[in-house]
This record gives C-alpha cells, structure tokens and sequence, in this order.
C-alpha cells in the first residue's frame, strides 16, 4: 500500500486482500473497465496502483445488483467433481442453464476440471468450489443477464496452423503437475501476456489433446491394490497425490466404464 497527498493507493496485491476475492475475478473488473466504469489505475514504482477509497466505494456498489444466490447448495465437498446435473443442483437453476453456458459462457463461468468423452458430445465436470465462487462472482456469476459470445475463433494474423499457445500449456502443465489450472495459467500469463483465463481456455483445450495424468495414477494403483476397494485405493491416492476422495473415485468410474467396454 502507498501513501500519496494523504490518499492510500493499493496495487492489485493489496485489492485482493482487501476485498478477498481473486486475481482472477478482479482482473476481469477490470478487463471491463469501459462498461463497469472501474476508477482509474496510476502508475506508482512501475506497477498499477488504484485510489483505495475511491475504488472501495466503486466496488460496493458494483456489488449491490440482482443476486438469487438462496439457492446455492453449500453443502459437500468442494472438491468433488460432478456433471451437468449436479452443477445445476448445486447452483439451483435448471439443467438447461447449464447446457446454455457451455454454448456460451457467462463472465466467470469456470473452464472444467475434467472431460468425458461420449458418443456425440463432451460432458464436462466442475468441482462444487468452482461453482461456489462462480456465484459469489461480482464480476458475473449468477447476476449476470446472458452470456458472453462463445470462445472467438482466432483471427488471420493469428495464422491457420494450430495454436501455439496450446504446445506452452502442455508444457508447463508437465512442469507442474501438481498445480491446478488457475495456477498454472497465472504462471503462463506472466511470461507470455494474456490474461489467466485466456490461459485456462487454452489448458482445457491442452488437455483435451493430452491424457489426464491424474488417470494413469488410477491405474497404477490399481494394478498394484487389486482386491481392495475403490474407496480404499481412492483413499490412498488422495493421501499420495492431494484431490479429494470422491474426486479419485469419480476418476476410477470413468477407468472401469472404459473397461467394459
């Protein structure tokens, strides 16, 4: 925080802690500065600072818009990752909301943390926090009228061949395997530009085209844990490798089904 003719100015670090919401949430602020109308930054020591009462009055009433937030289901686990049925459960809106966010996505819909491959479609997962946060979301979750336009193809100067961005994604996805999506999409925005969640579209596609590794992990246990439990070796890869324990039994399901095939 910095002090100037009296006024405290506070970066973005220090707006994070003083709202309490993410990097992600208010950069999308202020991504939307021009129809929000987000107060103004100034540079202070090279980095963007904001006028913190300035900007404190702004956000509260940003804030204080439509909010049907009473039918949330807070309850479960916030790592378990359920299909479209149970997002619309959990977000209390019916099933057909959730079909009309993947065609086109409102402010701060979250990118999903697994994909199912089906016979005509992808289905997609999302862990009850990334639902939670999506509707706490001041930047769009469940006060927002319609959608964002669907994901933009990309323009000619960005040439017809496949993206590259797509191939740093993978990689660094490699390098760190142990960290979720947002995270490795913060890292990717501060060495190449773009903002984390053009990063995170451009890991789900990394994914799509690279198997989970969370799955070969299944299976390894599994070959060596024959004759225990699916809870039991869920148990012990939660234990091994973070996830929650319904996070790593959804992921056998999807093994076994496979299998019998």
């Amino acid at each position: 925080m910095r002090t100037v003719d009296g006024r405290q100015w506070a970066n973005r670090e220090d707006l994070i802690e003083h709202s309490g919401y993410s990097r992600a949430t208010l950069g999308a602020l202020w991504r939307d500065r021009e129809t929000n109308s987000h107060p103004p930054a100034r540079t202070i020591g090279g980095v963007m600072h904001w006028d913190l009462e300035e900007w404190t009055g702004w956000f509260a009433k940003h804030c204080e818009r439509p909010r049907d937030l009473s039918k949330v289901d807070r309850k479960g686990d916030p790592d378990e990752m359920l299909p479209p049925s149970g997002q619309a459960s959990v977000l209390g809106v019916d099933r057909a909301r959730i079909t009309q966010y993947k065609k086109k996505p409102p402010p701060g819909w979250p990118e999903p943390i697994h994909t199912e491959q089906l016979a005509k479609s992808v289905r997609e997962y999302r862990t009850r926090r990334q639902l939670w946060e999506f509707a706490d979301n001041p930047a769009g979750g469940l006060g927002t009228k319609g959608g964002r336009p669907g994901r933009s193809k990309r323009t000619k100067s960005e040439g017809a061949g496949p993206d590259p961005r797509i191939q740093l994604a993978a990689e660094a996805l490699a390098a760190l395997p142990g960290c979720k999506a947002g995270e490795v999409a913060s890292v990717l925005a501060e060495r190449h530009g773009s903002s984390v969640d053009t990063w995170k579209r451009i890991i789900t596609e990394a994914r799509k085209m690279q198997p989970d590794p969370r799955v070969q992990l299944a299976k390894d246990t599994l070959a060596s844990m024959q004759g225990r439990t699916v809870a039991e070796v869920a148990s012990v890869l939660a234990q091994r490798h973070g996830w929650a324990v319904k996070t790593w039994e959804q992921i056998i399901a999807d093994i076994r089904r496979v299998q019998q095939r």
